[in-house]
């Protein structure tokens, strides 16, 4: 069975897995600035481990499209439920965010809009759109998978992203228990028309699920034939103490083999770690 229940946490936290607090004022400033500007971070609404180190060095991913998400996956921590008006300022302000943050490579994410007709297609691109002609910077953008519409995604890979991320987020077995409302299949077909579009796929999941280590170089395998040429692999952490414990804390060495697994199958970076996640250090791949 994928997690334990919430009620059921016995496994104490790996050394390995253990975070340090900031102990500089750049943290706070990233959080005041993007306060000051209305705008979201996946970092601060999923309680992503990483912050303090990224908020430290003034790099966020941005979070389009409100702070509420039409899907309820079992692992993340975003408010599931009716979302707000898009706001046609966003971008914009988001831009300016990332000039005065001097941000060379920005990563821009959203919630799940299955209420909007195009999933939010256009919005991501008027965001690409405002980046790239108000700062100098690359463009990755980590998209929900638009109910399978390729006329949506192709109104993304039009505004030229330079990298199109996606998550396949867990193995296919577990897709009924952790990831309901998608589609594996569907998610890699995504990922293949970015590729054959020129644009860099990129995608990523999470171990500590219920997965096996075979589930894991499978699923490797299959991103590979996707054509992604970048894949990131991290430990699954419950986000709040109503999660799902992870079923296991994977140990650094299972990572290399992963990465390894990846390479053999020929994509160019892999990106594994018991801390990674999809945009963690996304500027050095």
């Amino acid at each position: 069975m994928p997690l334990s229940k919430p009620s059921e946490r016995t496994k104490r936290l790996p050394p390995w897995l253990r975070v340090k607090l900031p102990d500089n004022k750049e943290f706070a400033e990233t959080g005041r600035l993007l306060a000051s500007r209305g705008l979201h971070t996946v970092c601060q609404s999923a309680r992503c481990p990483n912050i303090f180190e990224c908020f430290s060095r003034k790099v966020a991913t941005f979070m389009i499209l409100g702070a509420v998400c039409t899907r309820n996956c079992a692992f993340c921590n975003i408010t599931p439920g009716a979302p707000t008006p898009v706001d046609p300022d966003e971008p914009r302000r988001l831009a300016e965010a990332a000039r005065e943050l001097g941000l060379r490579h920005v990563v821009v994410t959203s919630v799940t809009r299955d209420d909007l007709p195009d999933g939010g297609a256009a919005h991501f691109a008027a965001t690409i759109r405002a980046l790239k002609q108000n700062t100098d910077v690359s463009v990755e953008v980590l998209i929900p998978d638009l109910g399978g519409s390729e006329c949506d995604l192709s109104t993304i890979l039009d505004a030229r992203p330079d990298v199109l991320n996606h998550n396949v987020e867990t193995v296919p077995r577990l897709y009924p228990a952790i990831r309901p409302q998608a589609d594996y299949q569907q998610s890699l077909t995504l990922l293949s028309r970015a590729a054959a579009a020129g644009v860099p796929a990129k995608s990523g999941l999470m171990v500590g699920l219920g997965e096996t280590d075979g589930e894991v170089n499978a699923v490797i395998r299959d991103l590979a034939a996707a054509g992604c040429s970048m894949v990131t692999v991290g430990q699954y952490l419950a986000p709040s103490r109503l999660h799902p414990e992870p079923d296991r804390y994977v140990p650094p060495p299972h990572f290399d083999e992963y990465a390894a697994c990846g390479r053999h199958h020929g994509i160019r970076h892999m990106f594994c770690g018991p801390h990674v996640r999809s945009s963690y250090k996304a500027e050095k791949i």
